[in-house]
């Protein structure tokens, strides 16, 4: 039986059943450096890639392998590949297709510690990120020329919350031979970029796909659906000889596994070479909490409609960003979102900076922590945090002000919810 509904994939999706072995329902934990070869042809043919199986824990594991095969199903995907972190994932996707000297277009409006690995540690590398505002699609096709690799955007980026343009952006990138990465963080369930017209999804698994704030991990969906081979100058990477891999062609060494040469190329080379890899146990924690996702998205982005009408109502507050306010082309954007609007919500005081710290410190029971998509509700002053490395002007392209406070809603019961931000706003 196959299923389009999130609720049953992310219970039953992707390649797991039962466990071969003992019939356990649940994945196991693999937590194996290795694994025993038949014989020495079978060793030969899985290092030659002539055959797909288990080598080395760095580049595969079984209980990692469940994980990714149900992500892939809950995007629509062709494969997916598990990694140590959001981060990792971030900087696989773009190391996978640019190399010294390339470029890629980037949307301002990303959390704060992606615009410092693009625009600072990207650059020590030799690869350019050419920012641009996502209010304009278009504004990324002129920033692009022959060696722009890719384009990068958020879903729902956090912490600006307007929602981004995917078919649009994705459109002309594609009569452009230029395919669109998304970041789908904040927006798991409710949005599919891969239908959209993306190429490449990926997660910070952390957050809400873990939702218990266990686990770091990151996770990168290969949509199978971008003709690599068909734009071949612009993708040496996947279309020119690998000395790593005795001069492979990966759009042509893959073709008998499908259209993943792109997920394939990222776990053989990037993978094995740099060796972010997501721990099997965490693996297993977020295969758990992947099977609640859909109803946790549910209440989540219930809790936060709520809270973003009252905050807007309230006379201490200047005024509240999240998509259910939107109006005009940002309420048509956010229109890409189903079943909700997300659980992030910003807002600023209008007593300004001093007002918002003063806010967080009288919170009781939200947690004052770096991280979203918890299944409890947290709250963070991000100029002062998560987006205190990038500069005053960088800042605000983001999207983030001094007096601004970001929300990640959750599935608490709405009145406590409510009830604590009240007495907060009373210290204020």
């Amino acid at each position: 039986m196959k299923s389009q509904h999130p609720e049953t994939i992310a219970l039953h999706g992707g390649s797991h059943r039962a466990d071969p072995n003992t019939g356990s329902v649940a994945v196991p934990i693999h937590m194996t450096t290795s694994y025993q070869f038949k014989d020495t042809g079978h060793a030969a043919r899985l290092f030659a890639l002539q055959e797909m199986g288990n080598i080395y824990t760095r580049i595969m594991n079984p209980t990692c392998d469940a994980l990714e095969s149900r992500m892939a199903a809950l995007e629509g995907g062709a494969a997916a590949l598990a990694l140590s972190s959001g981060q990792a994932a971030s900087a696989f996707c773009v190391l996978n297709l640019c190399q010294a000297g390339d470029n890629f277009v980037c949307s301002t409006d990303i959390y704060g510690g992606t615009w410092n690995l693009f625009a600072n540690t990207m650059k020590q590398m030799g690869i350019e990120c050419r920012f641009v505002d996502p209010a304009d699609p278009e504004a990324f096709a002129r920033a692009s020329d022959s060696r722009t690799r890719c384009w990068y955007g958020e879903t729902l980026p956090n912490p600006k919350l307007q929602v981004f343009p995917v078919a649009e952006v994705a459109a002309l990138g594609r009569r452009m031979g230029i395919p669109l990465i998304m970041d789908n963080t904040a927006a798991p369930v409710i949005c599919r970029p891969l239908e959209l017209g993306a190429a490449v999804v990926m997660h910070s698994t952390t957050k809400w796909i873990g939702g218990h704030g266990t686990s770091i991990g990151g996770i990168v969906v290969d949509g199978g659906n971008f003709d690599w081979e068909a734009w071949g100058d612009r993708f040496p990477t996947l279309n020119s000889p690998d000395p790593s891999y005795h001069g492979a062609i990966w759009t042509q060494a893959v073709k008998p596994l499908g259209p993943v040469a792109f997920i394939v190329r990222m776990r053989t080379c990037l993978l094995r070479d740099i060796g972010a890899a997501m721990s099997p146990f965490n693996a297993f924690l977020f295969l758990q909490g992947l099977e609640t996702l859909p109803l946790r998205m549910e209440r989540h982005c219930a809790n936060a409609t709520r809270v973003a009408q009252w905050l807007a109502q309230h006379p201490k507050v200047a005024h509240v960003i999240h998509p259910s306010l939107f109006e005009g082309e940002a309420a048509r954007r956010a229109s890409i979102l189903k079943g909700g609007f997300g659980s992030l919500i910003g807002f600023e005081l209008k007593a300004g900076a001093e007002a918002g710290r003063r806010f967080i410190e009288a919170l009781k029971m939200f947690y004052h922590v770096a991280n979203i998509g918890d299944a409890r509700s947290l709250a963070i002053h991000p100029a002062t945090t998560t987006h205190s490395q990038l500069d005053a002007e960088e800042q605000a392209a983001s999207g983030v002000t001094p007096g601004y406070v970001r929300l990640s809603i959750g599935i608490e019961h709405i009145d406590d919810i409510i009830a604590d931000l009240a007495q907060a706003l009373e210290a204020v």
